[in-house]
């Protein structure tokens, strides 16, 4: 998400089985002309290294979206263009695509201290306009990268949050919680970042979530802390798998019913 210098957020689509990865590629593609920014499709290793059984991907048959691309003949009706101005209020600015048979086509493309024409600029009111412009462009985003797949379960006090191939075990422990433990568990299925205006909702509806990663530093829950105000962020819970196998239900079932015990003391 910060791979970059300076204050970089990225576009991140988290797919949870083969077909996804597919369906998920053609998604970026889309997000990374129309936000004109790199966007990463996170694969994990299970994914990566594993046999997996897989339905037919379905060919994509919606038409590409290139975003706001200026045509020469727009070039001969405006007459110029500011590259990085964000004349409609979404952080996203025109381009021209490399070719276009027009003098104002052309543009200076270099890191982040420019201005709004694309020319060279260390004034501190350019760096700060293109940061404040970015940080709106990545809020655009929020509505158009895939949304999340939330299970709300009647009387539910706890919640699951998960994303990528954990999402199998969660589906399964949350049928083991309710038949061993009457345990009624919600599901909360990240697909992407940033983060939707979903996210904030389904903390508010619970008293627990249990981000469960398969990492050891709990690298989403900082991110999601990141989001939430102090007081649903308190509501974080973590579950971390790092044997380097597959999670498994039982490993999660296992260490929910810890914790609930744990907090019922």
């Amino acid at each position: 998400m910060y791979c970059s210098h300076g204050d970089t957020k990225h576009i991140m689509l988290l797919p949870c089985s083969v077909s996804e990865c597919f369906d998920m590629a053609v998604d970026a593609f889309d997000l990374t002309e129309r936000f004109q920014t790199p966007v990463f499709v996170m694969s994990d290793l299970d994914l990566g290294m594993n046999n997996w059984m897989s339905d037919t991907f379905k060919y994509p048959t919606r038409k590409l979206d290139r975003g706001k691309v200026l045509s020469a003949e727009d070039l001969k009706r405006l007459g110029s263009f500011k590259r990085y101005g964000d004349v409609d209020g979404d952080g996203i600015g025109y381009r021209t695509l490399p070719g276009t048979d027009h003098p104002a086509a052309a543009y200076f493309t270099r890191g982040s201290g420019h201005n709004e024409r694309a020319l060279y600029s260390e004034r501190p009111d350019d760096y700060k306009n293109n940061m404040d412009r970015l940080a709106k462009k990545y809020d655009t985003a929020r509505s158009a990268v895939p949304q999340p797949e939330i299970d709300y379960k009647d009387g539910a006090k706890i919640g699951f949050l998960a994303f990528g191939t954990t999402h199998w075990a969660i589906i399964e422990s949350q049928d083991q919680l309710q038949r061993e433990d009457n345990m009624t568990v919600s599901y909360y299925r990240l697909r992407a970042v940033p983060f939707t205006k979903h996210l904030v909702e389904f903390f508010e509806k619970h008293d627990r979530v249990y981000v469960v990663e398969q990492n050891r530093d709990a690298q989403m829950a900082a991110l999601i802390k990141l989001e939430l105000s102090p007081e649903l962020g308190a509501k974080i819970r973590s579950i971390l798998h790092y044997s380097g196998l597959p999670i498994d239900a039982r490993f999660v079932t296992d260490a929910v019913v810890a914790a609930e015990k744990g907090e019922k003391k």
